[in-house]
């Protein structure tokens, strides 16, 4: 009897097991391998979540950043797309109309859209229909690093504020006078070493736009015109034009110029280059508001986000961890790692780095004033690759007009080729 009543107990209790086991919801999550401190704050927040979320597992993937896209089309052909995937914010218009990601309208909380940085709504909706398909935690920043020491030393007056940048005439003075002091190599580091890729679009594309070009027209989604247009050829000039004259880091020298041999007096680059500039500056690293190069004052912005995939039959799931990510206190672990602006305002004034006062508030400023996003089209992996290719051969040395043709002549027909990518302005 004993025996029967113990066997009974048992399958009883594995019966019971077995029903949790199968009531478990399994989430598949891909993501980019970033830097080591956002991968480590990533698996501990997933960790965290499953622990108060025990219904849920969650199954990450990380994969290398440079052919994440590339993995994304490949699955997106074989339907074998993850529950939630992380994207780099400019190729969201090209997910959404090849129909990879589902709208977060209604999926998501109400208060967590309400919330987000004017510049990650902006990024994440999609012109077509006005739904947001893409949030971020964080956003980026683009601006000019500076040594306060060597700008003293050569008598350079230091900007705040986006509203009292150096002008053309002044960053090219304070180069001149940067290139005469002992020790100072190259007054510029534009990061050269990064190579051809999305940080020659991002990091030159304001350039380009700053002179009143562009990389392709926004209403009438024609490159010639834009790309090739007489600003695009005097931004990408006075890259060369620096260049030649000596002032720019070569892509040679490598990474640390500015903050490690300190043979470069200026850095234009993102804010993932703080913990590196904090750790071999200290106070001396300072952050100047981007430049007005030309008639517009222009800084670059969009970063990584996150979507739902249109596949997912778990929907719920993935929109309840998204929330989960995009929690202020949680924006804040992934902001304090990399050093980028927190995507929620509510979580601005928490910020150390961000609030008023803040190191790296000037970031978040300029996203509200001059920050400009990447072009919103469903082409935007053929144009950033044309641009790029047109930067690397003008870097090089080559004529910066005929390269501006051809990869405003590559991208119109690459839209063309897919019918003007119906309903963006086609036939």
């Amino acid at each position: 009897m004993k025996r029967r009543f113990v066997a009974a107990f048992a399958l009883t209790a594995l019966t019971a097991l077995s029903t949790i086991a199968e009531a478990k919801t399994t989430l598949s999550v891909w993501y980019h391998a970033g830097r080591p401190a956002e991968r480590q704050v990533l698996e501990d927040q997933i960790a965290r979540f499953q622990k108060d979320n025990p219904e849920i597992e969650i199954k990450a993937v990380q994969l290398p950043e440079g052919s994440y896209n590339d993995q994304i089309s490949a699955a997106a052909l074989s339907n074998s797309l993850p529950d939630l995937l992380d994207f780099d914010g400019p190729l969201l218009a090209n997910y959404v109309w090849s129909g990879h990601v589902r709208p977060l309208n209604g999926l998501l909380p109400q208060e967590v859209i309400d919330d987000l940085l004017p510049s990650l709504t902006a990024q994440g909706t999609y012109p077509i229909d006005g739904k947001l398909y893409g949030v971020g935690a964080f956003d980026s920043g683009l601006a000019l690093w500076a040594n306060r020491a060597l700008l003293e030393k050569a008598q350079i007056r230091i900007p705040t504020t986006p509203e009292d940048a150096w002008t053309l005439a002044e960053f090219e003075d304070a180069m001149t006078r940067l290139s005469t002091l002992d020790g100072v190599k190259w007054p510029l580091d534009v990061k050269l070493n990064y190579g051809n890729g999305e940080w020659f679009t991002y990091g030159f594309s304001p350039l380009v736009q700053s002179f009143g070009g562009d990389l392709i027209d926004r209403k009438s989604w024609k490159a010639a015109g834009a790309l090739d247009s007489d600003g695009s050829a005097r931004g990408l000039g006075k890259l060369q034009e620096w260049i030649k004259r000596g002032w720019v880091v070569p892509a040679s020298a490598g990474d640390t110029a500015f903050y490690g041999d300190k043979t470069a007096a200026l850095a234009l680059v993102g804010h993932w280059a703080f913990p590196n500039h904090d750790k071999g500056l200290g106070a001396d690293a300072i952050l100047l508001p981007m430049p007005k190069f030309g008639p517009r004052h222009v800084t670059g912005l969009g970063s990584w986000n996150w979507g739902i995939s249109s596949e997912s039959k778990r929907a719920t799931e993935a929109a309840a961890f998204l929330a989960f990510l995009m929690r202020p206190d949680e924006i804040l672990r992934i902001a304090n790692a990399n050093g980028a602006v927190p995507g929620r305002k509510a979580a601005i004034p928490q910020s150390d780095l961000y609030k008023d006062g803040g190191r790296l508030n000037l970031y978040y400023k300029q996203l509200l004033t001059i920050g400009v996003s990447r072009p919103f089209h469903p082409a935007y992996p053929l144009l950033t690759r044309a641009f790029a290719d047109a930067v690397s051969n003008v870097v090089s040395g080559a004529d910066v007009k005929t390269e501006l043709r051809k990869a405003a002549s590559r991208v119109d027909r690459g839209v063309a080729e897919n019918g003007g990518y119906p309903p963006f302005g086609s036939k």
